[in-house]
């Protein structure tokens, strides 16, 4: 096995959340967690598949930040993970919604 370590480079005034998923539709219901749980923040998403082509889905309501969690997920390239960038907001206000959305 050969592991590489690699850098999640995001904008110092914001925050992240990294997590593992297995369906594509979590990136729908991580959507609707992050603006029901703090209707002020700011995010980008994006989840990596890890089949057939293994495309990268991404959503969120800051293109910034979307192309930003985007980038990050290409470069780490795990599947059935994803990442949240996010900023007005801290991780404590929207991890219980994202911890309740069932894989």
């Amino acid at each position: 096995m050969e592991l590489f370590v690699e850098k999640i480079d995001f904008p110092e005034n914001c925050n992240i959340i990294y997590g593992m998923s297995h369906f594509i539709k979590t990136v729908e219901d991580l959507y609707e967690a992050m603006v029901n749980s703090c209707p002020e923040v700011k995010f980008g998403l994006a989840f990596n598949e890890a089949s057939g082509p293994c495309l990268v889905r991404k959503e969120g309501n800051d293109n910034e930040l979307i192309e930003i969690a985007v980038e990050n997920q290409k470069r780490i390239g795990a599947g059935h993970t994803f990442l949240i960038v996010m900023k007005n907001a801290f991780p404590i206000n929207v991890l219980p919604s994202i911890k309740n959305c069932r894989d």
